[in-house]
């Protein structure tokens, strides 16, 4: 893999596509990135907090019916029937499970009676330098919240550690700071891809400048990928935090619309920044171009001048090369020494010549 998105397996147009199933039949449609799937859990409350790591449903169950926030962490989507088993305990509606396992599915925000269903990219790069994107799901009910994630990872690190601050806002308020927690620390990854892409670019740009490779077009080419992935992940979560902001559900508290707001300001900015970079990398191709172009010209005006300045020594190499009897000057004893001074003065006052006019 080069350096960009993990490559699959290439499937043929419109694979993921469940032909012939009946609406809401759960099939998980991409990559299994994880042998077995668990579930870890956060219960908190202004003045408790308990951990828990690779619990069962029933236990997810109890815990959202005690007073305080709990937050349900699945790592793993792949496991249909512990998915399917949440579903009945938190009466999840079969479209929404197959959302969940589905992680062709675009971002979006569905309202539910009891719960709303939040569908998002996350998206950073790995150690090679390759742009990882992870299919994100979650649940916001009425005082818990469950997110859906393809590998065991520290994605949402930076909330756990909110959490685990006993004088944190997170603390405080309801589940619905937990979701906006969770759709933040997505947009901080976003913020984070933007920056490495920016970075790059100035790298390239520089290389370009400086001594343009044919790595560099494949390199820009590689970005606009990114940016265009990065584009196709931004433009809908902007769409669904504006209605979340917008939204009358009970789930979202009035302290919290504010939060709501300001991401989708950073949303904005987001999309600002792509937007910039994928201008940038437009012009940098033909930068490329232009620089390749003007080094071909280079190279092909140097090849011109030596050509233009043999070509009267081959001339008169030519007419003395040729195998006639009477010619003079074949027989003269300084006829040597002069075709070579002539030779030499006739390069001479081409080079002179070139170089007054500047093309040299």
């Amino acid at each position: 893999m080069s350096r960009s998105i993990k490559k699959k397996k290439r499937k043929p147009i419109g694979a993921g596509i469940k032909t012939g199933m009946a609406p809401g039949t759960m099939l998980f449609i991409g990559e299994k990135k994880q042998d077995k799937a668990s579930i870890d859990i956060i219960h908190y409350s202004e003045t408790e907090l308990n951990e828990l790591r690779d619990i069962t449903v029933d236990q997810c169950l109890v815990f959202s019916k005690v007073p305080g926030i709990t937050w349900m962490n699945v790592n793993g989507i792949h496991d249909i029937n512990q998915i399917e088993l949440l579903g009945k305990c938190f009466d999840l509606h079969p479209m929404t499970l197959e959302d969940i396992v589905n992680t062709t599915q675009r971002p979006k925000v569905e309202e539910f009676s009891h719960y709303l269903f939040i569908v998002l990219k996350m998206m950073s790069y790995d150690g090679a330098n390759n742009l990882v994107i992870e299919h994100v799901s979650m649940i916001l009910g009425k005082n818990y919240v469950i997110s859906f994630i393809e590998d065991e990872g520290d994605l949402f690190d930076t909330v756990r550690n909110h959490i685990r601050a006993a004088t944190s806002r997170i603390r405080l308020l309801k589940a619905d700071y937990l979701a906006y927690s969770l759709m933040d620390a997505v947009v901080d990854h976003y913020f984070l891809t933007v920056e490495r892409i920016g970075d790059r670019i100035e790298d390239i740009d520089e290389q370009i400048l400086a001594e343009p490779r044919p790595e560099d077009i494949r390199e820009i080419h590689q970005l606009k990928r990114d940016i265009l992935h990065l584009r196709k992940a931004i433009w809908p979560f902007r769409e669904e935090v504006g209605i979340i902001a917008k939204s009358d559900s009970i789930l979202l508290q009035a302290e919290t619309k504010v939060f709501w707001r300001d991401l989708y300001d950073h949303t904005i900015q987001i999309i600002d920044m792509a937007e910039t970079c994928r201008d940038i990398l437009g012009g940098m191709h033909d930068t490329y171009l232009s620089s390749i172009s003007n080094r071909m010209n280079e190279i092909m005006k140097m090849l011109t001048i030596i050509s233009t300045i043999f070509i009267p020594l081959t001339f008169i190499v030519g007419v003395y090369g040729m195998n006639f009897e009477y010619m003079p000057e074949l027989k003269w004893h300084y006829g040597y020494c002069m075709i070579w001074s002539l030779m030499l003065a006739i390069s001479l006052g081409l080079f002179v010549y070139f170089k007054r006019k500047k093309w040299i």
